[in-house]
């Protein structure tokens, strides 16, 4: 009699410590939902933040590339190197994947496959690498393409050799935005390399 007693007394005890229970359980379950939507909207705001900060870079791309008074001679001799750059790339990347040539008739259709091929986009990346380019110097190549090539004209290398035989200090010199002045640098570099291995 005692211990039934003892255990109806119990049995409010029990169903309180179950109902307290539940409602721990209820509470991490609703902390782990919370904890998984912080991480998404951290992910998000990451994103945006990179975003926003590439986009930040880009326009500072364009406002350095138009801003900036080059000389006619100044402006045919970037875009001389600049043009011989993107060609130069474009024939390292049909060189590795010949079997592909034809479907990536200019630099604009491997930029543009890369995203979805991960065999062009590999090659790309190896051909970048190969030249010590990043993608930050073909973005900018193409910004001052897009700027520049209606009033530029194509100068060969015998030409440009004949008007400013080092193009390295102008660049230092008049180029103030780092990206655009490090690009051009760079596609200098690649050139002339090339030039020294062909000769």
């Amino acid at each position: 009699m005692k211990m039934t007693s003892e255990a109806s007394s119990l049995q409010p005890l029990k169903e309180a410590m179950k109902r307290v229970e539940n409602k721990l359980q209820t509470l991490e379950t609703q902390f782990e939902e919370l904890d998984s939507a912080m991480e998404n909207l951290t992910k998000k705001f990451e994103f945006h933040r990179k975003t926003l900060a590439s986009q930040a870079v880009q326009d500072e791309m364009w406002t350095a590339v138009l801003e900036i008074k080059f000389t006619s001679l100044e402006l045919n001799i970037f875009y001389s190197y600049i043009i011989e750059t993107l060609h130069y790339l474009h024939s390292q990347v049909l060189e590795k994947l010949p079997d592909l040539a034809r479907g990536l008739p200019t630099l604009a259709t491997v930029l543009k496959r890369k995203n979805n091929n991960k065999r062009i986009r590999v090659v790309w990346e190896t051909v970048l690498e190969a030249l010590e380019l990043q993608e930050e110097d073909v973005k900018a190549f193409c910004t001052f393409f897009i700027a520049h090539s209606s009033k530029a004209e194509y100068y060969s290398a015998n030409l440009r050799q004949l008007y400013i035989p080092d193009a390295t200090p102008i660049i230092t010199n008049i180029v103030k935005n780092q990206v655009l002045k490090n690009s051009l640098l760079h596609a200098v570099q690649v050139i002339e390399k090339k030039k020294t291995m062909n000769a």
